[in-house]
């Protein structure tokens, strides 16, 4: 009997690392990649995908002053939201600013505008990743849950779902080391590569 998996994506983690290889990271891609986090002897329950949608609004630059829009778009994510087996989960983007580009800042130059760029946070993803791993492991609707992130903030949903009776698989990327507290409250680690 296959074991039934649900598997979650923190999307701002796997953009990052697969934009970092070279991937063209879009909706076709995420489908292909979820579907090589799948090994022989299980079936797929539900993939979440978990992220932000890009921050659409307009903000004064930080030298000049002059009003920025910037274009954000969440059709991408309805997109993916309509593919088999997908559901998405939205986080909010909040803008907090700007840094600098490079420090030490040259204090000796006049300062522009493209010395800084924008400062963004990802809210809501973390949290709601855990309260996913609460629910399936309440309910039993599958046996594993498998897990796309390196964010130690997942630990305690981990060890409740194992607690709960099922077993968490980490998936480790390419060239990227899982962090250890993870690891550690994982069953499995599981190395995939990039469609």
């Amino acid at each position: 009997m296959k074991k039934k998996i649900i598997i979650l994506i923190d999307g701002g983690f796997l953009r990052v690392k697969a934009r970092h290889a070279g991937k063209k990271y879009d909706p076709a891609f995420i489908e292909k990649f979820a579907h090589v986090c799948k090994i022989p002897g299980e079936e797929i329950l539900r993939i979440l995908y978990y992220d932000c949608a890009p921050y659409s609004g307009t903000v004064k630059l930080p030298v000049s002053g002059t009003p920025y829009t910037f274009p954000g778009s969440d059709k991408w994510m309805d997109e993916l939201a309509c593919k088999d087996l997908f559901a998405v989960r939205r986080g909010v983007l909040k803008f907090r600013g700007y840094k600098p580009k490079h420090t030490p800042v040259n204090l000796a130059a006049a300062l522009t505008d493209a010395d800084f760029e924008a400062d963004f946070e990802q809210k809501g993803v973390d949290m709601r990743i855990g309260l996913d791993i609460a629910a399936y492991s309440a309910n039993r609707a599958a046996d594993r849950i498998v897990l796309v992130s390196n964010d130690t903030d997942c630990v305690p949903a981990m060890k409740y779902g194992r607690k709960a009776g099922l077993q968490v698989v980490l998936i480790e990327l390419p060239n990227n080391k899982c962090a250890r507290e993870l690891v550690m409250h994982a069953d499995y680690k599981r190395p995939v590569q990039y469609p």
